[in-house]
């Protein structure tokens, strides 16, 4: 079994000398190391021996899906499965990096063979980052970021959107805002950055900020890394996490994914790892050996786990390559391993080798779509050949 269980009290209190220490180790492996920002990692993360070897037993079938109008694909890191298991609702940046001097819509609905059936919200997002569909069949993007300086001069109606999470109907109604559109702040008013969100059975929803922490070395004003949680009806409950290495603590929690048992999995991106919490925010693990998570997923029926990874690299992940790994999310362990797609240009994130997307989910039938977002653009698709 691959499974790491969370770091205990004593990772705490050696963790000023092991940070230190994973420094240097980081300066040898490569010579930019020590000047990028947020390359520290908590110190279990050392203990755990990098899982680059397993069976891929899935096809990859690039550049999934059309669009309106045969426009191009953009940056797609929002995706997730219909209410139906057979659709896929994906959240595409209008072509490019952004939406925000663009008038598509941004957010489509595809059948298995990759056709739209559907789109909606042009001139009413920034930055599609995260998605659910709740079980009434309810699309939630959340809209990371505002729009900036020169977005703004190119496009003054962008102004007031971004940092709020959206609540579509099936057919594109816009039914619900939280957060207050183009500003940034704290709960239960304001978000700072979403990354994404998460429905749970119950109807209680969850909110996951904040996006550039990951790249902190130290708490700062922008450090909130935090989960809230509000009424089906979006009434305020609480929020639980801080910016930190410790148990409980976040440093970006970048995507939200819920299991059989109504345990709450937190992809802690800049922790390089996944974080376990009851419906109320308690603790309960901590695991590292699903590697730097972007994307996360949990089939409701099976229990299998699917971390995407599209950031590893020498600085920030030493010795992990980037792909897609799955596994059980009741016992940890890693099943199988799907590498990096080979790229012309550049990786994905911020180096290292090929690239990986960022958004990932799965129909009822084990077929996993995941969004990609830098130098390989749209839809890739993984369709299990081998998995008995």
């Amino acid at each position: 079994m691959n499974k790491t269980n969370k770091t205990g009290p004593a990772a705490g209190a050696h963790f000023i000398l092991k940070a230190g220490l994973t420094a240097v180790l980081l300066s040898l492996l490569s010579t930019t190391a020590v000047a990028q920002r947020g390359a520290i990692q908590p110190a279990a993360h050392a203990d755990q021996e990098p899982i680059n070897n397993l069976p891929n037993p899935y096809e990859t079938q690039r550049n999934f899906g059309t669009l309106p109008d045969g426009r191009s694909w953009g940056s797609v890191s929002a995706v997730n499965i219909d209410v139906d298991g057979i659709h896929v609702w994906a959240g595409d940046r209008c072509g490019t990096n952004s939406c925000a001097t663009s008038d598509v819509d941004p957010i489509v609905k595809l059948d298995p063979d990759g056709n739209v059936v559907q789109s909606f919200g042009a001139g009413l997002m920034i930055w599609p980052h995260g998605m659910d569909v709740d079980s009434e069949g309810n699309i939630w993007v959340v809209d990371a970021r505002a729009a900036n300086a020169r977005e703004l001069e190119a496009n003054p109606d962008a102004a007031g959107k971004g940092h709020t999470v959206l609540k579509f109907s099936p057919e594109g109604e816009l039914l619900m805002t939280l957060g207050t559109g183009g500003e940034a702040g704290d709960p239960p008013t304001h978000f700072d950055a979403p990354n994404d969100v998460l429905i749970a059975p119950n109807g209680t929803i969850y909110v996951a900020d904040t996006h550039g922490a990951q790249f902190q070395d130290e708490p700062g004003p922008t450090s909130k890394s935090r989960i809230s949680m509000f009424e089906p009806d979006g009434t305020f409950i609480k929020s639980f996490g801080e910016w930190g290495f410790e148990d409980g603590q976040f440093r970006s929690p970048h995507s939200l994914a819920m299991d059989s048992q109504g345990r709450l999995f937190v992809a802690d991106r800049g922790n390089s790892r996944i974080q376990i919490f009851t419906q109320d925010g308690e603790h309960l693990d901590t695991w590292y050996q699903f590697s730097r998570i972007s994307g996360l997923f949990i089939d409701p029926n099976t229990d299998m786990l699917y971390a995407i990874d599209s950031e590893s690299d020498p600085n920030y992940n030493p010795g992990w390559r980037k792909g897609l790994r799955v596994g059980n999310a009741r016992t940890g362990e890693v099943l199988y391993y799907v590498r990096e797609h080979v790229s012309p240009d550049r990786a994905s994130g911020m180096g290292g080798v090929g690239s990986m997307g960022e958004g990932v989910t799965v129909d009822r039938n084990g077929v996993v779509y995941a969004g990609e977002v830098g130098p390989i653009q749209g839809m890739t698709r993984f369709i299990p050949r081998l998995i008995p």
